[in-house]
């Protein structure tokens, strides 16, 4: 059988399976596993062999039993780095890269204004709440290779991944930290950036989730009851550790920019404004530390 033949059956199969897009991640499957190009799959599809057809089924049972694709290949693309990812890491969001863009963007007006002999001997120093695979982290150390970044999460597992995410796309200037939240640092930590991508989802709403998102570990999607708990902590200690006018940068669930503008408010901050994603929805909660609370 061709790899052509096998990727039209593969088509054929996840899309009876009721699987979204079926074509392209039975193109992604196969270009992964054969470790060849779209265009030499289309154009020149070379044979497959038995043992190499049944590994293929395999994995392909895999996917129609709901795991997600990024689990079966074991990576993913983010800010034109490689994340490993698998079993007890979140799988990193398209929408997430717009968290990163934003910070970037937010990020290159503060290295402008700092003194210049600063900015060649510490440069910035940027917190990534909630690290998981460390792709935020990754990415803003990527763009800001003088930076001092710092990743923080409760999970072992998930560090191993940031780690070996670090190592694989040969970024030094980052360091992964086991802890809850702000618990590892010290009290006179301050940063020029805070960036979380939090839990947020309601947890009553963890049952009906898509069978794929519930692959991903439980602890990087529960939110609490009303999905703000995070927020809540992040927001009453943000100004222990924030530099004056540094930057505190959220990622939200879609219906959640007023309860969380309402608890930044409550505790004493003004500067705020969101930024909408694609669809239109308030998916950044921007913050600039400006005073003493």
């Amino acid at each position: 059988m061709t790899a052509l033949e096998k990727l039209k059956e593969l088509a054929r199969l996840f899309e009876g399976e009721g699987i979204e897009d079926a074509a392209r991640e039975a193109a992604l499957l196969l270009t992964e596993i054969l470790r060849i190009s779209k265009t030499k799959l289309h154009s020149s599809p070379p044979d497959i062999g038995e043992t190499m057809l049944e590994k293929i089924d395999t994995l392909a049972a895999r996917r129609i039993h709901c795991e997600p694709m990024q689990y079966i290949i074991g990576h993913v693309d983010f800010w034109g780095l490689r994340i490993n990812v698998g079993k007890g890491v979140l799988i990193p969001r398209p929408e997430t890269e717009l968290l990163v863009e934003e910070t970037i963007r937010l990020m290159r007006m503060i290295d402008r204004c700092k003194d210049v002999a600063v900015r060649r001997s510490v440069g910035l120093s940027i917190l990534d709440l909630c690290t998981g695979s460390g792709c935020i982290a990754l990415a803003l150390a990527k763009e800001f290779p003088q930076s001092v970044v710092s990743g923080i999460d409760r999970s072992v597992q998930a560090l191993a991944y940031a780690s070996r995410n670090a190592e694989g796309n040969g970024i030094g200037n980052v360091s992964f930290i086991e802890g809850d939240l702000f618990g590892p640092l010290r009290a006179d930590a301050s940063f020029d950036c805070i960036i979380s991508n939090p839990p947020y989802i309601r947890r009553s709403d963890i049952p009906s989730l898509q069978k794929e998102i519930r692959y991903e570990p439980i602890n990087a999607l529960d939110g609490g009851e009303d999905g703000l708990d995070f927020y809540r902590r992040i927001l009453n200690e943000a100004s222990r550790h924030l530099k004056k006018d540094g930057l505190l940068i959220l990622e939200l669930g879609f219906d959640q920019a007023e309860d969380v503008h309402r608890l930044a408010i409550s505790q004493g901050f003004k500067d705020i404004r969101f930024v909408k994603d694609y669809a239109g929805i308030d998916r950044i909660f921007v913050l600039r530390f400006q005073e003493a609370m």
